[in-house]
């Protein structure tokens, strides 16, 4: 019987910090309908007219000032491959030699189709595929789902396959987090005032269609507080990132850390617990946007939280995951 593998996925990034790649980085993001479900008559002129004539060289220089971060993980990778990278040796070490794992990005490289073409040249015939996002979303792991049977729609003979649906909610996550707060606090000489769990944002309509996204968030973070012991004041959920003019999902992230000042909160720590790994979102968003305003509305300390990215509590958790979740019976 022939191997299984396993297939870690996350979102992407460009395959350098320029705005060409960028560029179509940001085109392939943004032409997947799960992510902006605009009619194609009234999104593509605004995406091709617009935004792609603009926000593309705009988004390279952040991708440039963060390209080489966190240090630890070197290459002339993007960040969020490079750690991803990083992630599947780990579970490759813990799962050993019964299995085979590859990464892919649903957007850019390496692709979902190139991976899952590695797999079978590695003789896999049966692939599970563990999307890294902890909480369901429709733009995230169901895009992941699409993505796969796209790679597959040219093929005969197609793998059997399973796929991890979420873990927002595993005891284990919530350890993780837990500790890489504590750690990461232990390294400061200041207590922060409230802990901001920030989560990428998504439209309040996707939600109000049924997306679960925003009710995993919330109970992500309440069990969060709960395993800490920590009151709604001191730990609780915003959301960043929102993009266009619809209402997203809120409290907003930068909003929030304009106001914490007014109210007596001058000294903020901040972690994306719907990230598995840093990329731009929290390196440059997060740790350098989102600091630089709290301060200059009246905050007096600001930090931003790693994510679990390579940790040995999070590769434990990734590699029993799969073992307890996708590979049950084929090993």
């Amino acid at each position: 019987m022939s191997k299984p593998g396993l297939l870690l996925v996350n979102l992407g990034s460009p395959d350098s910090p320029s705005a060409k790649d960028t560029r179509r980085y940001l085109a392939e993001f943004l032409h997947d309908y799960r992510v902006i479900d605009t009619s194609r008559w009234i999104w593509c002129p605004i995406l091709h007219g617009i935004i792609l004539r603009v926000r593309p060289k705009k988004s390279a220089h952040a991708y440039k000032s963060i390209w080489h971060e966190p240090a630890e993980f070197p290459g002339d990778e993007a960040p969020l491959v490079r750690i991803t990278r990083a992630q599947a040796k780990g579970v490759q070490e813990r799962l050993g030699e019964g299995v085979e794992v590859e990464i892919a990005m649903r957007y850019g490289n390496p692709s979902i189709g190139t991976s899952l073409d590695a797999l079978k040249e590695k003789g896999c015939e049966r692939i599970a595929v563990l999307p890294l996002y902890p909480q369901f979303a429709g733009a995230t792991t169901a895009s992941v789902y699409d993505g796969v049977g796209m790679a597959l729609e040219a093929r005969m003979d197609v793998p059997e396959l399973r796929f991890l649906r979420h873990y927002y909610d595993d005891p284990r996550f919530i350890s993780a987090l837990a500790d890489s707060v504590d750690s990461h606090l232990a390294t400061l000489d200041w207590t922060p005032d409230t802990i901001l769990t920030s989560y990428h944002g998504l439209p309040q309509s996707y939600v109000d269609k049924g997306d679960p996204y925003q009710s995993e968030c919330l109970r992500t973070t309440e069990l969060l507080r709960e395993f800490m012991g920590k009151s709604e004041a001191e730990l609780y959920a915003t959301f960043q990132s929102r993009f266009g003019p619809k209402a997203w999902l809120q409290p907003y992230t930068d909003k929030t850390l304009e106001a914490l000042p007014k109210t007596g909160v001058k000294k903020v720590a901040v972690m994306m617990p719907g990230f598995s790994a840093d990329c731009l979102e929290t390196l440059e968003e997060i740790a350098v946007e989102a600091k630089e305003s709290f301060m200059e509305h009246g905050g007096e300390a600001f930090t931003a939280i790693p994510c679990l990215n390579a940790d040995t509590a999070h590769l434990d958790l990734l590699a029993n995951l799969a073992r307890e979740r996708l590979l049950t019976g084929w090993l």
